[in-house]
């Protein structure tokens, strides 16, 4: 039995009560498979800006409180189409965390679990490609969930802003040396860093950095889907665009 027909599977044993809570769930499962054509031109296909808020970092014990995301159609943001929620974590907020994303004991005691809210977001990301400020972050912690939940990990296409603006940097000859900030990144483009660590509002940060990527990009010979991936995870790119980059997609 190969990997779609073995956890199409698992998608179908989950019962009928999450079935009725997902508003589509023909789209959550599409997100759980992903898409897979490559040819398709960048400023012409459908991508689903994402961020997390956390409890901390330790992907063992730390946990999600906010997930948000926005969608974009090619260079167009789509300010109408949105997700925003809250979750109840399964671990403490700290302090620490709070000073970081302003989320509160308060706000979130009763707000739904990551059981609840997960299969809304898998649902709101349908199959587009997924995109993040150094996504491997998000994806640790949702993958974690939705392993946990339904036996398999998100397989959308994942692209990392991070990664297209240092291989841009390298390629016109600026300084790509350094790790710099969503809110450097932003600031480099011009973006307004309003809402800094808010869920969704950073990813309508990201959304903006993309929507300024993709025309230089473009420009710069990165015309399809898998060029792109190329680019944002060279570790698995073709030898026309690679280069050294210890960060990355996995």
């Amino acid at each position: 039995m190969g990997f779609r027909d073995w956890s199409r599977g698992k998608i179908s044993d989950l019962s009928d009560t999450y079935k009725q809570k997902s508003s589509n769930f023909g789209a959550m499962e599409a997100a759980v498979f992903g898409s897979e054509d490559h040819s398709l031109p960048i400023d012409k296909v459908r991508y689903v800006v994402i961020d997390s808020e956390l409890t901390g970092l330790d992907a063992k014990k730390d946990s999600i409180v906010s997930l948000g995301a926005i969608r974009m159609l090619g260079t167009r943001i789509l300010l109408g189409e949105t997700f925003d929620r809250l979750v109840s974590p399964e671990t403490k907020l700290t302090g620490a965390s709070v000073v970081i994303h302003g989320i509160t004991p308060g706000e979130v005691a009763e707000k739904p679990s990551i059981e609840a809210v997960l299969p809304e977001f898998l649902s709101f990301c349908g199959d587009d490609i997924m995109v993040g400020y150094m996504p491997v972050i998000d994806l640790t912690f949702l993958n974690r969930e939705t392993k946990r939940l339904y036996g398999i990990s998100v397989k959308n296409l994942i692209i990392d802003v991070f990664a297209l603006d240092k291989w841009r940097r390298q390629r016109i000859g600026e300084d790509s040396s350094g790790c710099p900030s969503l809110y450097d990144i932003a600031k480099s483009f011009d973006v307004p860093v309003k809402g800094a660590h808010n869920a969704v509002a950073d990813a309508f940060i990201t959304a903006q950095v993309l929507q300024r990527l993709l025309p230089v990009l473009i420009d710069l010979g990165i015309k399809s889907v898998g060029e792109l991936l190329a680019v944002s995870n060279p570790a698995k790119g073709g030898d026309k665009f690679r280069f050294s980059f210890k960060f990355g997609n996995f």
